[in-house]
């Protein structure tokens, strides 16, 4: 695809965004079965459930372009997916992990919130009140999400990490 213009470059980066989220929705369960804490998991379930639900967002804004709902392979998701599991095959005490697990889910995240936050600049500079709308959503939601990964981390998870025998 070549770029002419700020929208061909909108409907690339939404592209890789969709391809992004699709990689996520296969990493999620891997992760809630190696977290151990149930807050953990069940942060990761639900965000599972949003992401799905993005996806849908997406094809709807593929669909306000008149373009065919497809991924442009997201080589940087690809990167942060597979440091989690290279993470993941590590050695570590149970809640060591859970840190880890944070940590790569909020380097997804902060990809998350970059992507959409660029979508919604294009978005809104191109005059695409109703997709801005629906991407501005999951911009939130994504926000959202690392701010409970935070609190997670910083309330439970890393003290207990921290405390393990050295």
């Amino acid at each position: 695809m070549k770029l002419n213009n700020l929208n061909d470059l909108f409907i690339h980066e939404l592209k890789d965004i969709y391809n992004a989220e699709k990689q996520i929705t296969k990493a999620l369960p891997k992760m809630m079965k190696e977290a151990s804490s149930p807050q953990l998991k069940k942060a990761f379930e639900m965000h599972l459930a949003e992401t799905e639900t993005q996806i849908e967002r997406l094809e709807k804004v593929f669909e306000l372009m008149g373009k065919k709902a497809s991924g442009e392979k997201c080589k940087a998701m690809e990167g942060i997916i597979k440091e989690a599991q290279d993470m993941m095959s590590e050695n570590a005490d149970s809640d060591v992990m859970d840190a880890a697990l944070i940590a790569s889910a909020q380097r997804v995240e902060h990809y998350e919130i970059a992507g959409y936050g660029t979508l919604c600049t294009y978005a809104k500079q191109l005059g695409h009140t109703e997709v801005l709308n629906l991407l501005h959503k999951t911009l939130e939601e994504e926000k959202a999400t690392d701010l409970k990964l935070t609190d997670i981390a910083e309330s439970k998870i890393n003290i207990k990490a921290e405390h393990k025998q050295k």
